[in-house]
């Protein structure tokens, strides 16, 4: 049904990723991929990842996986603290994800990246140091770490609201932040986004193509799909995204794009990258207007020293990164076409 949203483009990358894709057996996987080679042209080269949760997997599956043609696994560890994953409601516990972490190594998987969280209330510094220390300790390529965020109607947000839970204040939270990139360099890994960081040749190639706005498909519940015209998004729930399908019913919402929709969500994606801002992009697909209004309002935050300027490419400096919401809203721009 969504075949020709990518108007026959070469697959290039394939993500089984956004809920629990360990919960499906390696023959429901190998019948999606299947269906997917039947349906689209797949690049020899093509990147295929996988996320897995730590208590889902063992030796065998991860065998299974590999053959199934996959190349790059995405471990959700989180923390090494039994403490945090308690009260991020993880199934896992640490000694459980040390041994996900060995045996997906010893599986042959070259490519691995780890998932953490910080800024976890109750979480010091040193805390943060000891998980990031134990993480680089395996021979992983690439990092994704995220700052925890409190939503307002999450069960977190409700916990909050009760006084039963607090974030860390700013000052920890930049102290945390400054670690991370810190220790990754040390490492030997690179920070090309503002929360992935990999070792030379191990990016993302994935999630590389979200923010350098490349075509993709999304599929299945929740899925996001753009193809730079438009942005579509499939239906949440399960049920009713399955009950959409068999009745013919539509079973995602969509928008068209207009340029300074486009023009914004490049600004918001590009500038959490280490390539930032390309201005010879800028003036080809946004012409003067679009150019002059990234010179005009980059000024200010050049001369704070929250932004550089390299070549033909404007790019956060690491203090310019610690407040990027911030300086991304002022390069927004407003109203419509």
């Amino acid at each position: 049904m969504r075949q020709k949203y990518l108007a026959d483009e070469v697959v290039s990358t394939i993500y089984f990723g956004g809920g629990t894709p360990s919960v499906l057996s390696l023959e429901e996987i190998r019948r999606i991929l299947d269906r997917l080679s039947d349906l689209f042209t797949i690049d020899n080269d093509c990147e295929r990842t996988i996320e897995l949760n730590p208590d889902d997997i063992d030796p065998s599956y991860l065998n299974g996986i590999r053959k199934l043609g996959f190349n790059r696994v995405s471990l959700g560890i989180q923390s090494w603290r039994d403490k945090d994953l308690i009260l991020l409601n993880r199934r896992h516990n640490a000694e459980q994800a040390e041994k996900a972490l060995t045996d997906t190594l010893n599986a042959g998987f070259e490519n691995v990246t780890v998932d953490l969280i910080y800024g976890i209330p109750g979480m010091s510094s040193l805390d943060w140091i000891s998980n990031l220390d134990k993480t680089f300790s395996f021979d992983i390529k690439h990092l994704s770490a995220y700052h925890l965020t409190i939503e307002p109607e999450t069960t977190f947000g409700k916990m909050k609201k009760k006084g039963k839970l607090s974030e860390i204040d700013e000052e920890e939270s930049a102290n945390q932040f400054n670690i991370l990139i810190e220790k990754a360099e040390k490492a030997g890994f690179m920070q090309y986004e503002i929360s992935n960081f990999g070792k030379e040749g191990y990016f993302s190639r994935h999630n590389t193509s979200y923010w350098k706005q490349i075509n993709y498909l999304g599929l299945g519940p929740s899925a996001h799909s753009f193809n730079n015209y438009s942005r579509q998004w499939n239906i949440k729930n399960v049920k009713n995204y399955i009950n959409s399908i068999r009745n013919n019913k539509s079973f995602y919402e969509g928008e068209e794009l207009t340029t300074k929709t486009r023009f914004n969500e490049y600004i918001m994606t590009s500038l959490r990258t280490m390539w930032g801002i390309d201005l010879d992009f800028v003036e080809r697909v946004f012409e003067k207007e679009g150019y002059d209004y990234i010179i005009n309002t980059a000024g200010k935050f050049k001369d704070y020293g929250l932004m550089k300027q390299e070549n033909k490419n404007l790019i956060l400096t690491t203090q310019g990164k610690m407040i990027s919401d911030n300086i991304i809203s002022e390069f927004m721009m407003p109203g419509e076409e």
